[in-house]
């Protein structure tokens, strides 16, 4: 018999990451909303932060799902619910971003035949 492991967050870490994962999906959530609706994803905004958090929140949320995928895979019981649960809800909210951005794909192909890409380039369908 292998000794317990100790747990992959603590209460602290738990909880950054499940506030910057249900944070993260929101901005995915949007920025989805708005690229299924004209094919175009967000401006890239001042400075290009706009751009930029939605760049970083699309690495986080799939961040958080392949994380919690690995601990469920090589724990066996996953991550931890985190205080009052917000981690479940952060990972679960990634799953649910993580695949209608599949989707949100899928109908980008269907609905304008094409992919924006993710830097704008001069005489692009996406500016």
């Amino acid at each position: 018999n292998r000794p317990p492991s100790p747990p992959l967050l603590g209460p602290t870490e738990a909880t950054i990451l499940a506030v910057a994962g249900v944070l993260a999906s929101n901005v995915m959530f949007y920025s989805e909303s708005v690229l299924f609706r004209t094919g175009c994803g967000l401006p890239a905004g001042p400075s290009g932060v706009v751009g930029a958090v939605e760049g970083v929140s699309y690495l986080l949320e799939v961040g958080l799902a392949g994380f919690s995928i690995y601990a469920k895979v090589t724990g066996g019981k996953g991550l931890p619910p985190g205080p009052k649960g917000i981690l479940l809800a952060a990972t679960r909210l990634s799953y649910l971003a993580v695949f209608a951005g599949i989707l949100v794909l899928i109908a980008q192909v269907v609905n304008f035949g094409f992919i924006p890409n993710m830097v704008p380039m001069e005489g692009a369908m996406c500016k």
